[in-house]
């Protein structure tokens, strides 16, 4: 996952808005560095994080992107970052632009905008949270993989499945969200299923704080 800084009309990001900070891709072992990197180039402004993810997040580092966000005072909402400048560029000649972090102009769109697992937990840490009528709130399973040692015995898969699980809940009831969250995770991980959430259950579990127009 990378951050940068983006720059947009009056509004953009919610009433008053113009700057946020955009999370883009997938979140990985040291993706909290580059989390505390971006925010402590802003001299104190609280610009809210645009989260967009995808991939096999590391669920882990996302609870600890919450905790950085919540720690720091961030605002959090889910959305799609337009970066003008990539217009008619490949995506690994975008992908140069966005890497010093910005500012760069850009639009938000957040029609049919998509919230997985990681980005719930990430989104969970903001302050004020949102996401776009529109958003797709998706909750998948979870599987436990270990990148330097990816064939882990299965007493030990269990105990850390069960560690990680416990962890999990205990942030999300620090910030403020229904632990039903992962109840639904953890009835997807035994079925393999994939759980949508409609916009009620989001204030209901406390996914959001706020609605957004």
């Amino acid at each position: 996952m990378i951050f940068y800084v983006a720059h947009g009309a009056e509004g953009s990001c919610g009433p008053g808005c113009t700057d946020w900070i955009a999370a883009e891709g997938t979140v990985q072992f040291d993706t909290w560095k580059r989390l505390i990197n971006i925010l402590d180039r802003q001299g104190g402004r609280k610009l809210p994080l645009v989260i967009h993810a995808w991939g096999q997040s590391n669920l882990n580092v996302a609870v600890s992107l919450g905790r950085v966000l919540h720690d720091r005072g961030i605002d959090t909402t889910e959305g799609a970052t337009e970066v003008t400048a990539c217009k008619d560029k490949s995506d690994a000649d975008c992908f140069l632009l966005k890497r010093p972090g910005g500012p760069l102009d850009a639009a938000l769109n957040a029609r049919e905008a998509r919230c997985d697992n990681a980005c719930v937990l990430i989104l969970a840490g903001g302050i004020h949270r949102s996401l776009h009528p529109g958003t797709h709130v998706i909750l998948t399973g979870m599987a436990l993989q270990n990148r330097l040692a990816p064939n882990i015995a299965e007493n030990r898969r269990t105990a850390l499945t069960v560690g990680y699980d416990q962890e999990f809940r205990a942030y999300l009831r620090d910030m403020g969200v229904d632990t039903e969250v992962l109840d639904i995770v953890d009835q997807n991980s035994g079925l393999q299923r994939t759980t949508e959430l409609p916009p009620s259950d989001w204030t209901r579990l406390r996914i959001v704080t706020s609605a957004r127009p």
